[in-house]
């Protein structure tokens, strides 16, 4: 098969962040800003989008590099493949206990990528998320300009290698047993898996491939010539952008959302988990708990050892004896970060 040319920075960044500046300069009058909440999509909201369309096309892509490196799998035993579902996950506090930027910013330290101040800092913001469950504003900002402080004039192979070193040393331990059989589960149904987080998409691709899932829809950083520039494309992925990307990829793979599943602890991924059939509630922080019971949603807490709530229709947790067998197992195992 001859060699796939790979544009600049695994071909994301240059032309969304170009539409970036077009898009925001048409919606802006020259000498003074309007209004755009009451003529159309906010700065905020196409930054968002254009973030999730970026996400999409970054996921995609290491995908395919994936599976040209891989062997093609000859097994007679292949899972039949549901081409019209598939499940979406949370990371941070879903997915991984705490948050994995920060469980990189460790593995940074470690490697002295960053002062003993910007590790204070990082463990504080940790601490916060921790108790909370909830993501602070200000310090998605100010992650946002410490992590393109960090990569800009770095090379992407460069960040994807340590995001598999740093995973291995640290985030391998930090997966909900539990949450990782709900994957397995949709993955024994022959249904794609996806994560979607705010994370680097490089990063969130270690983490997807190492889980073995299908990949990742992360935050896209501008690279050229396989360095970063430190721009971002859009924004960070989160809350809407978030519902953007899952959108956007589930129109090229032919998804129908309504028989997908997404699971997340925040209740700012109200938008996400609104998108498909079957919204899932893990380790909820105290509002999307709420949310879920009002709305009827299922409600997974891996926390404590109390037996998970179950709240309205059952989700994929059913789909199967062996992916039952599995999730009993992995439930029952000790987490040893607990």
């Amino acid at each position: 098969m001859p060699e796939r040319p790979v544009p600049h920075g695994w071909g994301f960044g240059e032309n969304l962040a170009g539409r970036v500046s077009e898009t925001l300069a048409g919606l802006i009058r020259p000498g003074r800003r309007r209004l755009l909440s009451k003529f159309g999509p906010s700065e905020a909201e196409v930054r968002a989008n254009l973030a999730g369309q970026a996400s999409a096309d970054a996921a995609l892509a290491l995908q395919e590099a994936r599976t040209e490196a891989e062997p093609a799998d000859t097994s007679t035993t292949a899972v039949p493949q549901d081409l019209t579902a598939a499940a979406f996950f949370d990371v941070d506090n879903t997915m991984v206990q705490g948050a994995s930027i920060i469980h990189f910013a460790r593995g940074l330290a470690a490697r002295d990528y960053f002062t003993k101040s910007d590790l204070a800092e990082f463990a504080w913001q940790q601490v916060k998320f921790r108790v909370t469950g909830k993501e602070n504003s200000d310090d998605v900002a100010s992650g946002r300009e410490k992590a393109l402080s960090f990569v800009a004039g770095r090379s992407t192979a460069e960040l994807a290698r340590l995001g598999e070193e740093i995973y291995d040393e640290i985030i391998a331990d930090k997966i909900w047993p539990g949450t990782r059989a709900l994957a397995q589960m949709h993955l024994d149904a022959g249904q794609q898996v996806w994560l979607v987080t705010a994370t680097p998409v490089e990063l969130a691709n270690v983490i997807a491939e190492r889980l073995g899932l299908t990949g990742a829809l992360g935050t896209v950083a501008e690279s050229e010539d396989g360095v970063f520039t430190g721009r971002l494309v859009g924004d960070i992925l989160h809350g809407l952008g978030k519902a953007h990307a899952v959108r956007a990829l589930a129109i090229r793979e032919g998804l129908n959302l309504k028989r997908c599943t997404a699971y997340s602890d925040s209740h700012n991924d109200v938008p996400m988990l609104s998108l498909v059939g079957t919204p899932v509630a893990v380790n909820p922080d105290a509002d999307l708990r709420e949310l879920a019971k009002t709305r009827g949603w299922e409600i997974r807490d891996f926390r404590t050892a109390r037996k998970a709530a179950r709240i309205g229709v059952p989700t994929a947790l059913a789909l199967g004896a062996a992916g039952g067998a599995l999730a009993a197992a992995l439930g029952r195992r000790r987490d040893p970060a607990a």
